[in-house]
């Protein structure tokens, strides 16, 4: 029996709703079941922990089946001015302890989890006062002396110190990306200007981010405010070129909370006013509104919803009488806890700066990866490139695809190219790969060259899988000399990473491979060494989680077992995310494999739940998982031996997974790291460097390792690195997918 089969916790969400909460609710509510506990939930916020009687509901295992994709939150949530007060806390108390309640996990923004830590701080008092008044009995008093509560930071702002994202904040800015990539191909058709507005409250996360993602033209932001007074002439000067050099639209996006340097907002209306008086623009205003709310969460929302979820509850089952709250946040990919009240306070500081115009200040707070996006936007929505020519060292750089199409590889060229020719660089383009480069199909790039490639997917420059060898070797060092190439930037996958180590091991032979080259990881399989994600892996999940919203939709009309396949090649990334992120029942992975006893099991545990009224089973398997234990195998043995309980369908999602418009995180990733890529070879050739490298992103830090360390790891018989931080999530998605028995 578990020692904590007595407690018993109480879960609400509070504040603004947000997608990816109803992933946290799930998973709190089934981790706490699996541990033993009672899970509560009090509908309505804490308006609903005031009034109480049905409001404050027992859950259950099904309680939470089938909300994984849906928007907003199902338990409610509302403004409760009587929380505001002692009388409102108090009734509060009583209510939780008329159900045993004294542990208690708040999702919500950083008012609701003020009134969190107000309500833990006076809750010896409360229980003194209820059992004074003979609200409660003495044995109830003494079992629950003190409050454990926990947060989660639920808000689309992305505006909480403690966290590198927010529940909701990636799927609010799917909605304004898609927003933007609709509107900008209407207003290319009528050469319009649109003005698009943002939520955000005073954080300009939303705006900067959807900016970049959906390639505006201009940004306003409450943390970096015009460096002029007079803004208008500088924002209608920067359009009017962009015009003049080809731009059939133009796209500003400004955050609800912006302002000029005075603390003088700058709105929708005002900047439509200023672009036609000025340009004689056709302007239109789209104000995005609460659709920035609506719909169903990414993948990404969904995953680290339930693994906050999760750590909720050990964090809460944790707590002690001297514990200080926490929160439950993400840093780098990994869950993180930081004390609660030094996160809110954190998180004013920021929003104090700027309404005392220290803007500086609140740039610095936000971050440095705020800082350097902000950057890096300023050079990307310049109209023309300044004259070419003065840097000191100057590049003919050479941008090559390899291996399988990833979204997101468009992305990262119209930014490498952007920031070279900036910086006076020549930029070469190989089609076709290391084959265009054996075959000298190369071509010069300038800035219009990458005009709307930020929100394509494929690559237009081509790819495939092509390792040169032998005499290729030689008609490529023939091709460097005769393009005068001095640097190489591959964007691709494990093909692409062979070569270029080829071409390293190969200068003492070839003295032309004496150049800067790096690699950027750009491949949906996740495979890469160096990177925690590649470019290309959050729009291939996305893909698959909406792929599986459709077949779940189908599948629970009758009773069914879905098996579904996914790529990854070795690498089983794909599989156990979207496990996570649809909440399926079995993944099966190459990394473990698996056996016909391992099969026999769950079909074992399938028909049990199929026999007390299950009416949907959802099975993952990695392409590679077993090469006897196909996809078609598990199919005819499931049916078989299924019988009459259930049905068993398959689907092979295939290339789908490799289509599509880049999702904002890997558009945001391609940018991030193709700027990184320009920056270090161009340091190399100022130092007369000849580094052979692949970058990537690990622990929230670009990192810069040498091809050198490129064997060591990999697992060169599965093409996929020694260490894989997602494999120390295959536990959570254990812990959830079946109730105990």
């Amino acid at each position: 029996m578990s020692a904590h089969q007595a407690i018993k916790i109480g879960l609400l969400t509070s504040g603004g709703d947000a997608q990816g909460m109803n992933a946290a609710v799930r998973a709190i509510v089934r981790t706490g079941i699996s541990r033993g506990c009672e899970v509560f939930a009090i509908y309505e916020g804490y308006e609903g922990m005031i009034r109480g009687g049905d409001l404050i509901r027992r859950m259950n295992w099904e309680s939470v089946g089938g909300i994984l994709q849906r928007g907003g939150t199902i338990i409610g949530t509302a403004r409760s001015p009587g929380f505001r007060t002692r009388e409102g806390r108090l009734q509060a108390a009583e209510n939780l302890l008329a159900r045993g309640i004294s542990h208690l996990i708040v999702i919500g923004g950083d008012g609701s989890l003020t009134g969190a830590d107000i309500f833990r701080r006076e809750w010896p008092e409360l229980v003194a006062e209820l059992y004074a008044a003979g609200a409660i009995d003495a044995e109830t008093a003494q079992r629950h002396t003190f409050l454990a509560i926990v947060g989660l930071v639920g808000s689309i702002d992305n505006d909480f110190a403690g966290t590198d994202m927010t529940i909701g904040a990636d799927s609010a800015l799917h909605r304004i990306t898609e927003a933007i990539d609709a509107i900008t191909s209407t207003a290319a058709s009528h050469q319009r200007t649109f003005v698009i507005e943002v939520m955000g409250r005073s954080c300009g996360y939303l705006a900067l981010m959807g900016a970049i993602s959906g390639s505006a033209d201009w940004v306003f932001i409450p943390e970096s405010p015009p460096e002029t007074d007079d803004w208008q002439r500088a924002m209608c000067d920067a359009l009017r070129i962009g015009r003049e050099n080809g731009r059939r639209d133009s796209l500003v996006v400004v955050a609800e909370g912006a302002q000029d340097r005075n603390g003088n907002a700058i709105t929708a209306q005002q900047i439509k006013q200023v672009l036609e008086e000025h340009l004689g623009e056709d302007t239109r205003i789209t104000i995005l509104g609460h659709v920035q709310r609506g719909g169903v969460p990414s993948a990404f929302d969904r995953w680290m919803g339930t693994l906050l979820g999760y750590n909720a509850v050990e964090e809460v089952l944790r707590t002690t009488a001297t514990s200080e709250p926490r929160i439950i946040g993400i840093r780098e990919n990994r869950i993180t806890t930081a004390p609660l009240m030094k996160c809110v306070a954190e998180t004013r500081t920021i929003a104090a700066a700027i309404a005392n115009h220290e803007y500086e200040r609140a740039m610095a707070l936000r971050g440095g990866s705020f800082s350097e996006a902000f950057r890096t936007l300023r050079t990307l929505v310049q109209a023309k490139p300044p004259r070419p020519g003065h840097a000191p060292h100057p590049l003919r750089l050479a941008i090559i695809h390899s291996g399988g199409p990833a979204p997101g590889m468009n992305t990262t060229v119209r930014a490498a190219v952007r920031m070279s020719v900036d910086q006076g660089h020549v930029v070469l383009g190989v089609r076709n790969g290391f084959q265009g480069l054996i075959e000298g199909d190369i071509t010069e790039m300038n800035w219009m060259s990458v005009s709307g490639w930020a929100t394509t997917g494929g690559a237009d420059l081509g790819t495939n899988r092509k390792i040169p060898q032998g005499a290729e070797l030689y008609q490529i060092a023939r091709n460097i000399e005769r393009f005068g190439i001095n640097a190489l930037l591959m964007i691709g996958g494990w093909s692409g990473y062979q070569a270029c180590h080829k071409l390293f091991s190969e200068r003492h032979i070839f003295p032309a491979f004496n150049i800067p080259i790096i690699c950027l990881p750009a491949s949906i399989d996740n495979n890469l060494p160096g990177s925690e994600l590649s470019i290309g892996a959050d729009t291939a999940l996305n893909s698959i989680v909406d792929a599986v919203d459709r077949i779940k939709q189908s599948a629970v009309a009758s009773r069914r077992c879905f098996v579904v396949e996914v790529m990854g090649r070795d690498c089983g990334y794909l599989a156990l995310m979207s496990g996570l992120a649809t909440g399926a029942e079995r993944v099966y992975l190459p990394e473990e494999g698996v056996s016909l006893r391992d099969l026999q099991a769950d079909l074992d545990e399938m028909v049990h739940w199929f026999k007390r009224g299950k009416r949907l089973s959802l099975m993952i398997r990695n392409e590679k998982t077993n090469p006897v234990y196909t996809t078609g195998f598990m199919v005819a043995l499931f049916e078989e031996e299924g019988g009459s309980y259930f049905e068993v369908r398959q689907a092979i999602l295939g290339h789908l997974q490799q289509g599509g418009n880049p999702s904002p995180f890997d558009r945001i990733q391609a940018t991030r790291l193709a700027v990184k890529c320009v920056e270090f070879l161009a340091e190399c050739a100022a130092q007369g460097r000849t580094d052979g490298s692949f970058i990537g992103i690990k622990g929230g830090r670009v990192q810069i390792l040498s091809l050198e360390d490129l064997p060591r790891m990999m697992e060169r018989d599965h093409a996929r690195p020694r260490e894989q931080w997602w494999m120390g999530l295959r536990d959570v998605a254990k812990i959830l997918r079946q109730p105990p028995t």
